[in-house]
């Protein structure tokens, strides 16, 4: 390989051949990013899970939400897609703070529109702009069948999980917090389906992973993202 491939050029090459329309934001931490059509609007689809979750740990740092609180899933907040409460039925309590992790590892809809519902959708739009996330908007809860849109850049997307890493995002202890349930994430067929499990799962060991991901993903119609 050449030696003077920055990761941009590797980046843009495979972009250049791509049949579509693909944006990227890279972040290492460190002061370095890569950064090809960052503030592009695109359907956030699941990926605005990852903007609420964090709603919710501003908002019970704030005591206007109880992590420990019960809600019931209720007939108005069904929709189709992933997930597993439409399992359980209607009527199904759970914690706040599982409904939200249900919300982020198996990226359940219905756990979602629950979480929306709790929160509150105005509520949930001004904290995501207080919270720096200027170009990310959910218009309505997940019901297909009324769909409008949704949007949300690279930019405030990579933005979302830099300060989650950082322990940035609300506090230290929330962003702790996030970070334990993004790493529990069941769907990482995107970003790190070539990572070795090898270095990913080493239940058999008992020892710790070598590697790991904290991760949310998102699918609608032709739209795929991953961060």
């Amino acid at each position: 390989m050449d030696q003077n491939m920055t990761l941009e050029k590797r980046i843009a090459a495979e972009l250049y051949s791509y049949q579509g329309r693909m944006s990227v934001f890279v972040d290492d931490l460190r002061g370095s990013t890569v950064e090809i059509g960052a503030d592009e609007e695109f359907e956030t689809a699941s990926t605005i899970k990852a903007f609420i979750l964090a709603v919710l740990y501003l908002q019970a740092s704030r005591g206007r939400a109880d992590l420990e609180e019960e809600i019931t899933y209720e007939a108005s907040q069904f929709v189709d897609g992933s997930g597993m409460l439409r399992a359980l039925g209607v009527g199904a309590k759970l914690k706040v703070k599982d409904t939200a992790t249900m919300m982020i590892i198996c990226s359940d809809n219905i756990a979602t529109n629950m979480i929306i519902d709790y929160l509150g959708l105005d509520t949930i739009n001004a904290c995501i702009r207080e919270l720096g996330f200027g170009h990310t908007v959910l218009h309505n809860p997940l019901h297909f069948d009324r769909y409008d849109k949704l949007g949300t850049t690279p930019r405030d997307y990579a933005a979302l999980f830099a300060q989650v890493a950082k322990g940035t995002l609300v506090s230290k202890e929330a962003s702790a917090a996030m970070l334990g349930i993004f790493r529990q994430q069941h769907y990482n067929t995107m970003l790190t389906h070539d990572f070795p499990q090898f270095y990913l799962d080493c239940e058999e060991t008992g020892e710790p992973e070598l590697i790991w991901v904290a991760s949310k993903s998102g699918s609608m119609n032709a739209c795929r993202n991953d961060g």
